[in-house]
Formats: C-alpha cells, structure tokens, sequence
C-alpha cells in the first residue's frame, strides 16, 4: 500500500507553477516495537486523557491548545485561528534562491522527503523546475507548512522527483563552543598521524547501505523468537573497553588487526540483509524447526498474547 502524501500543494519557481505531493523518504514501521502490558493481568495499557484538576477524562473535541504564560495562566489557541495564519507556505513551496551544496551545515538536515508531480497535469513544468536545478548544480532553497509548523525545505533533483530536506531554523542549532572549549588543545606527533592514517587506508571502502545491518533489532527478533519456542534467555557477555596506557603501542596492534581482519576469508563474514526482516519475519517458522512441525505445535499449544 502505497504511504498516503503528508502535504499537497503547488512548487512554484517565478511564474512556473506545478502541482506536487510530499511524501515521507524514510520509515520506521518495519521495526520492531512494544505495547506497555499489566505485569498482573496482561492487558495493555491504555491512556486516557484526564483533567488535571478535576481527575475527569476530556473528550477529544473539547481539548484546545494553550500556550503557558506562567504556572496557572494559558492562552487558549482555537484551530481555527491556527489556520488563520495565514502563510502563503501553507499551500506553496515558493523557491527562494538557489545555493551550493557544500554551504548547507549538516547539523541543519532534519528529514527527507520525495517531491513529485501531483496528477496527470504539470509533468511539464515539474520537469523544468527539476532540471533547471540539476543543471545549474544547485539547491532550491523555499518553504513549507507542515504539523502547524512553516520549515524550510532545500530540493535536490533524485532520478526523475526532487528530494526535499527539512532544514532547521538558527535557533534550534546548538553552538559547539558549549561543548568543546573544555577539550584540551594535544599536540599529535606526526608518527601517531603516519600509524592512523595507515589504519584508515586499511580500512578505506565505499559507502554502501546494503552492506549494513541493523545487530540490535536482529538480537530483538532472536529473542522474541526464542521466548516463543520457550527456550530460556540466558544474557550474552558484554565487551568491555580496555584504557589506552601506550597510545603509540594501540595503534600499532590496530594496524595489525585491521591487517587480519582483511585477510579474512569472505565466506567467514556474516552474509547482509538485504533488507530489515522487521516483525514479518517473526511470523515465520522459529529456526530450526521444520514448517509442519512449526504449525501442529501452534495448533494444540495455547494462544499466546501478543507483545510486540
């Protein structure tokens, strides 16, 4: 099922105008997630929205926004009025300028987002925009209301869309001085540079996301499976970090480690996913049992209540 669009408006560049949709460019829906339970009961947990004074439960449509002026003085905000505000981001992404990659600070990027035509009519002047920004080797610089909320959003030609980035405002970026005018200023010899620069050629690659995968939500899916063939959980020893007393003697036993490790045997890694297994895979039969067996013994053991 394809993800529902989260804005639909018009891109605009000048006088060109294209209805477009923004779409989500990234999930998270595969992973594997919790309901909070009663340990007595084994219900979930339901919240409920209460009174703070009175204890009372509120229904939804009586429930407004308030801005806290001090500890028992709000300012009631309607949504109406919310939507009164009236931006002309709320319903176009006007593109502003146009700037070089390398000027837009990583710490600014919050989220991507595919940009795309929205219907049959545009195509023609969405492929202008794009391929105007593709050839000038720029970013598109504009602005977009989502959640309330105007973002600044830089748009990058991707295949045949544009990708749109959520950019952060000044004020929501920490300065780095806060955290690294307590760093000591350390002299590194050039030797200590010469034995981790050769660390890094040895370890030198391309990015390649296939390659990664996620250890923590594998160790998940193994562990729900093995609660659910009653099999006991025993906790795996965890490593422990060792302190540096000769920071020159590390770095040569890294350079022959990392020696070892590339002359490894291929077939010895463990083979990647190609993708996140996620809860689907708990569906699947528990490994090391066969299909058949797998679905007798669900047919004569007890439901079991879900827990994730």
């Amino acid at each position: 099922m394809a993800p529902r669009a989260n804005w639909k408006g018009f891109l605009r560049l000048s006088l060109v105008t294209c209805p477009v949709a923004l779409y989500p460019a990234t999930s998270e829906s595969e992973k594997v997630s919790f309901n909070q339970l009663n340990r007595k009961t084994g219900h979930r947990i339901k919240y409920a929205k209460v009174d703070a004074d009175t204890g009372e439960e509120v229904a939804n449509e009586d429930i407004v926004k308030g801005y806290k002026v001090d500890t028992d003085t709000f300012i009631e905000v309607t949504k109406e009025e919310l939507e009164n505000v009236a931006l002309e981001s709320t319903r176009t992404i006007e593109i502003d300028e146009f700037v070089d990659r390398s000027e837009i600070d990583p710490r600014y990027l919050i989220r991507p987002y595919y940009l795309v035509p929205d219907g049959k009519v545009g195509h023609d002047a969405f492929a202008v925009i794009r391929e105007t920004i593709r050839e000038m080797n720029k970013v598109a610089i504009g602005r977009v209301v989502l959640t309330n909320r105007e973002h600044i959003i830089a748009l990058d030609p991707l295949d045949k869309g544009l990708m749109g980035t959520l950019l952060r405002y000044p004020y929501e970026v920490r300065s780095e001085k806060e955290y690294f005018d307590d760093i000591q200023d350390v002299k590194v010899t050039k030797d200590m540079l010469d034995l981790a620069k050769h660390i890094v050629n040895q370890k030198a690659g391309h990015f390649e996301p296939d390659k990664f995968e996620d250890q923590y939500e594998t160790a998940l899916i193994d562990l729900i499976n093995q609660k659910r063939a009653g099999k006991t959980v025993t906790a795996k020893e965890r490593p422990r970090g060792e302190n540096v007393v000769d920071l020159m003697d590390a770095l040569r036993k890294s350079i022959g480690g990392a020696a070892t490790a590339k002359e490894a045997p291929k077939k010895s890694a463990k083979k990647p996913r190609k993708a996140v297994a996620g809860q689907k895979e708990m569906l699947m039969p528990i490994a090391g049992k066969k299909p058949k067996e797998a679905a007798a013994k669900k047919s004569v053991s007890k439901p079991q209540r879900k827990s994730a």
